[in-house]
């Protein structure tokens, strides 16, 4: 004990700071508490204080700067965070590519699909800044991950392509940052491109935003181009954070993520006082009371501290951990045992509702606890994803599964097969519809299973209602009737045209969202090759004329193949259905009718032969009244085994026509 106090004197000495002194200051990391508590504040005191807490130690409040980086997909936001983190030094130049896009999927896609937290210490003037980086994603389905990054930040950098300028995404994520308070820089990227156009990017930045053009930064992230000049605007025109760190613990709750080692990790905002290992702290959502196990910051990975004060970002994990993610409730406040009463807790953020549901099945039965424990390792990551367990007569168990998006759905799925190894069935996404009966129960359903379809339940019900969305799309003037044709073939009603400058216009249309999750994405950017961007928002529920499409083979219905959709849409797609699972499914000894059916009614109808014994082979002259005898004995048999015989659908099958 006494080698670690002499330790502490001479590092006390070579910094300036007196090891006495520095205990009698509550503001210091090594007072006098740790060694006056339990064993574990011991236990945290005796370790050699590192240079990057001493120069965390000389930082003040007013030196603090969180800030986020916010743009339409693939403007380049994980660039320009790998150029700001070795501009500061956390990490090594050229060491590596999107350091904070650190899922498989998000490196080979090129996206990001979860906001990354860093933070960085920068000097400016001669002094130390502590500046806390979150990377948000850009696709419209992970809205949620940019709403919470505004919560631990009181600013961002709205970063525009120079050559595509202004898109969908950025509009949205401006009137969200604008919304809440936070103070905005422009930044153009991609300046070096040769159709790059910075001027007219900073006039459409001027005009729709009403941001100076001359608080902007021209940079391309990808050659380092002016990217110095980044981090001096964010320090000279983001405001730092407020708040005491000797008032009582005030904790917001940001984000969590899964350890299988430590349980629950809590990406934390600390607004007022301070916490450390040891301490006890306790939820305002649940009543629920842990003890602090570790404090630190992402630098760029966890690095533990000994303490994390007001204004600072960082991430905690309590021992014994937090095993159940779902007590990890994003939004919530805590603060110490004992304390409550004299805080107030913040105001959380709702948590966003699923609005995409796909059914998911195994491939071979025998691998259903194999797709369950993976889907629930997935899901601790990721709780906006709903899972429930369903079973069908056709694919046996398996799971519906709730998304905010058609991206988000394709995402989980390609984690799902890369990360675990998954052989799954999914079945074509629906989004969620409304019944209201005449005693005045509304009922939301997920699965069209559930959907009411036989006249009795039918009898109680005064509306079908379905999700509209507002649609927001950006494109070039010369794609306009393309669009436009494409909307109102989608059941889309339009609400605004503006031409945003000479060649781009903005067009509003409502429009059903299952329309929108019918591959209305990929439509649009084929008909637009590639220049149309779309952002959406929920809208309102509308009165519709909605049915249950069924696939029936030899009249029985396949409960795996059942879709609820507009009166409108019931002809083309029950024919098409038909035709393709005719494609799939084997013939039989008997007669397959394969037909598309809205209750009793039949919209579409294919037939596929049996096979045929030639029962006339053996005779040659004998008369006619033999031969039809033959024929007639045959057919009677046909109709026999017809009655009795059951149409085998492979799991093959299913796969082939559920295939995108």
């Amino acid at each position: 004990m006494r080698q670690w106090l002499q330790l502490f004197a001479r590092r006390g000495a070579a910094t300036g700071t007196p090891f006495a002194s520095s205990c009698s200051r509550p503001s210091n990391f090594l007072h006098s508490k740790f060694f006056a508590s339990s064993s574990l504040r011991l236990a945290v005191a005796i370790k050699p204080i590192t240079d990057l807490e001493l120069r965390l130690a000389a930082i003040p409040i007013d030196r603090y700067r969180n800030f986020c980086i916010v743009a339409h997909v693939d403007h380049g936001k994980s660039t320009l965070s790998d150029r700001l983190l070795e501009l500061t030094g956390t990490i090594q130049a050229g060491s590596n590519k999107q350091v904070l896009d650190k899922l498989d999927v998000e490196r080979e896609r090129g996206i990001t699909v979860k906001a990354q937290t860093c933070s960085m210490i920068y000097n400016y003037k001669g002094q130390g800044y502590l500046l806390h980086l979150v990377d948000t994603p850009g696709h419209v389905d992970f809205r949620a991950e940019v709403a919470r990054s505004y919560a631990s930040c009181g600013g961002a950098l709205l970063l525009v392509d120079a050559s595509q300028g202004i898109q969908a995404q950025t509009v949205a994520n401006f009137y969200q940052a604008f919304a809440q308070g936070l103070t905005l820089i422009p930044v153009i990227n991609k300046v070096d491109l040769p159709h790059a156009d910075p001027p007219r990017a900073l006039e459409q930045m001027k005009d729709n935003f009403e941001l100076d053009p001359n608080t902007a930064v021209l940079v391309s992230a990808k050659t380092g181009l002016n990217i110095e000049s980044v981090l001096p605007a964010v320090i000279e025109n983001i405001p730092a954070p407020t708040g005491d760190h000797q008032a009582s613990l005030k904790l917001f709750l940001v984000d969590s993520w899964y350890s299988a080692y430590k349980g629950v990790i809590l990406l934390v905002r600390i607004f007022e006082g301070s916490v450390s290992a040891g301490d006890q702290l306790i939820s305002f959502a649940t009543g629920n009371k842990y003890t602090v196990g570790e404090v630190g910051i992402m630098y760029p990975d966890e690095t533990p501290q000994r303490v994390l004060r007001a204004g600072q970002v960082g991430y905690v994990y309590f021992n014994p951990s937090m095993r159940n993610s779902k007590e990890a409730k994003i939004g919530d406040t805590y603060t110490k045992v004992g304390f409550e009463k004299l805080v107030q807790p913040l105001p959380g953020f709702e948590e966003p509702k699923p609005m995409v549901f796909v059914a998911a099945f195994p491939v071979d039965q025998g691998d259903f606890e194999h797709l369950e424990d993976s889907i629930n390792q997935l899901t601790l990551n990721d709780r906006s994803v709903t899972v429930q367990k369903e079973s069908s007569n056709a694919l046996g168990a398996g799971f519906r599964l709730g998304f905010l998006g058609t991206l988000h759905c394709s995402v989980f799925e390609d984690r799902l097969r890369q990360e675990h190894g998954a052989s799954i069935i999914i079945t074509p996404p629906t989004v969620p519809f409304q019944i209201r009966y005449k005693d005045g129960k509304e009922v939301t359903i997920t699965n069209p299973a559930e959907f009411p379809e036989d006249d009795s339940s039918r009898r109680h019900i005064t509306d079908l209602l379905e999700p509209y969305v507002l649609c927001t799309l950006i494109l070039p003037q010369e794609y306009l009737g393309t669009v436009i044709e494409l909307c109102e073939a989608n059941r889309g009603e339009q609400q605004s045209l503006e031409y945003f400058n000479s060649t781009q216009v903005i067009l509003k249309y409502e429009m059903p969202l299952a329309q929108l999750v019918d591959d209305f994405f990929g439509k649009l950017k084929s008909g637009t090759k590639g220049y149309a961007t779309l952002d959406y928002e929920e809208s309102a529920w509308r009165v519709s004329n909605i049915v249950k499409l069924q696939l029936l083979v030899n009249k029985e219905p396949v409960d795996a193949v059942s879709r609820v959709l507009h009166r409108s849409q019931v002809r083309q797609v029950g024919k098409r259905w038909v035709e393709k699972f005719k494609e799939h499914v084997d013939r039989q000894m008997f007669e397959i009718i394969i037909q598309a059916a809205v209750g009793r009614e039949i919209i579409a109808r294919e037939t596929l032969k049996p096979f045929r014994k030639d029962v006339l082979a053996k005779l040659h002259a004998s008369d006619i009244t033999r031969r039809k005898k033959l024929l007639e004995k045959q057919k009677e048999g046909r109709k026999k085994l017809k009655a009795v015989g059951n149409v085998v659908i492979e799991h093959s099958a299913f796969q082939a026509f559920l295939a995108k």
